[in-house]
């Protein structure tokens, strides 16, 4: 998903928060209008700014009404008119939460109609202030910005119906950079210059080994592969379908994580992050300073990791080796004298097997080394990398680059999620399992998530810290 839809969605809630306190605002002055106190006099006290503060308050509970009714779910492809029973039937639910607290608590509310047109005028506005926000989407689109960079991948006709279409609708959101009749992997280098987001194919059935090839090469670059409907969307469990010119679209999705669920797990990682480093500052303080006794500086180890994307990045540790014996840009000369170093350890006592090593009695760490490695201390100074934001509390664990190469292209979807401090491997088996074991659970974690499950990986882990590991 492109940035401006989710900046757009995330605008919808404050949008939806000020119509509703509109409809209230509009509702109190039509009651104590001239004609509406001719019609039926007022007999009861409410001050305009009494009314704005319990309308604020329902308006509130309203909106969690929206969020749970999926009127803020995330789907470009959603068409107007069902927006608007959305917004009818959620505004229903919203009438009849206000009726049942009315009834509950025994309010003696004597103005109906303050009730019903507040109701009223809310359906309204509501449906005007997506509208505005549609209008808005179709502005930035005609201006070009938030376009979804599209190739059309078939010669069929259906493959001239969504060229045309998508031309003649620029509010859609597509602009087709390039049309192919068929695909072969000579077009890759070419497809990668036209720096794309999304790749349709056009009748897959026929050209099957083409399709499973560009799907190959969408997931390794991290390419939106979506085709025309067909028996093929059996290939994956996340599916989208919508019709585009007409014509049903599948979108394979790779993670149930998106949308709302991004902004979620977002939140959650800041906050337990801060939480943690708050709870945990003594114990990072007391390792700092026995690091420091022990070998010295530097404290912290900055190792190159990939995660999203295939980002690199540096993940922060507290360093449990020794500094002739630690690796990375981060030591200069030494750091590549190191390397050398390990990859004969590796030979030696490597004890997995598979593109990810682990050394077995690794000489090179020191004694207060194999205590914080022990309880995975060492990696507390991560929470950090989660602030920042190219690591998440739960996720596929981060491996080094020369790993990486090894096996990106036979398990390109654990990097679709950010990396994590600790996911569902590590609470399956930390590092005892298999290269073969772990790709499974990170897979499975990827294409299942939900917050539930990131709750239940979260809380089990201290859980697992305690557990004795075949290898330190």
């Amino acid at each position: 998903m492109k940035r401006s839809e989710i900046l757009l969605m995330i605008l919808q809630v404050p949008i939806d928060f000020l119509m509703l306190i509109l409809a209230g605002f509009s509702a109190y002055l039509l009651r104590f209008s001239s004609w509406a106190i001719d019609l039926k006099p007022v007999i009861f006290d409410i001050s305009m700014w009494q009314f704005l503060n319990i309308v604020g308050s329902f308006a509130i509970v309203w909106v969690f009404i929206f969020a749970i009714l999926g009127l803020y779910s995330v789907n470009p492809n959603r068409r107007f008119a069902q927006d608007l029973l959305r917004v009818i039937f959620a505004c229903f639910v919203g009438l009849c939460v206000i009726a049942l607290y009315i009834m509950l608590t025994n309010k003696l509310f004597d103005s109906r109609f303050l009730v019903i047109s507040s109701w009223v005028f809310a359906m309204i506005y509501v449906i005007f202030g997506r509208f505005l926000v549609r209008g808005l989407k179709a502005l930035l689109y005609r201006l070009g910005i938030g376009l979804r960079r599209v190739v059309i991948i078939g010669s069929e006709n259906i493959s001239k119906i969504i060229v045309d279409t998508l031309g003649q609708n620029p509010r859609l959101g597509y602009k087709i950079v390039q049309v192919y009749d068929t695909y072969n992997n000579k077009l890759n280098k070419e497809l990668l210059s036209l720096n794309l987001n999304e790749i349709i194919f056009v009748n897959p059935r026929a050209h099957e080994e083409e399709t499973l090839q560009a799907k190959r090469f969408c997931d390794q670059n991290h390419i939106v592969f979506k085709y025309s409907a067909d028996v093929f969307s059996t290939y994956s469990t996340n599916m989208s379908v919508y019709t585009l010119a007409g014509v049903p679209i599948v979108e394979l999705k790779k993670t149930s994580l998106d949308g709302w669920g991004r902004i979620s797990k977002r939140i959650f990682d800041i906050v337990m992050s801060l939480i943690i480093l708050v709870l945990v500052s003594p114990l990072m303080l007391l390792t700092t300073f026995v690091i420091l006794i022990e070998t010295g500086r530097p404290i912290i180890y900055k190792n190159e990791r990939i995660g999203i994307r295939g980002m690199k990045f540096l993940t922060l540790k507290f360093r449990s080796m020794y500094q002739k014996d630690s690796t990375g840009a981060q030591f200069g000369e030494a750091g590549f004298r190191a390397e050398e170093k390990e990859k004969e350890l590796i030979n030696k006592n490597g004890s997995k097997k598979g593109p990810i090593y682990k050394i077995a009695n690794d000489p090179r760490v020191t004694p207060f080394g194999r205590v914080i490695r022990r309880f995975s201390i060492d990696e507390l100074p991560q929470f950090f990398n989660v602030l920042v934001g190219n690591m998440s509390i739960v996720g596929p664990r981060p491996h080094q680059p020369r790993e990486v190469e090894k096996y990106v292209k036979n398990y390109p979807d654990v990097f679709v999620l950010k990396p994590g401090i600790t996911g569902l491997s590590q609470i399956s088996g930390r590092s005892d399992l298999s290269f073969q074991d772990e790709m499974k659970l990170d897979i499975f974690y990827t294409e299942k998530w939900n917050l539930y499950l990131d709750f239940i990986i979260f809380f089990k882990t201290p859980f697992i810290l305690f557990r004795k590991r075949k290898v330190l």
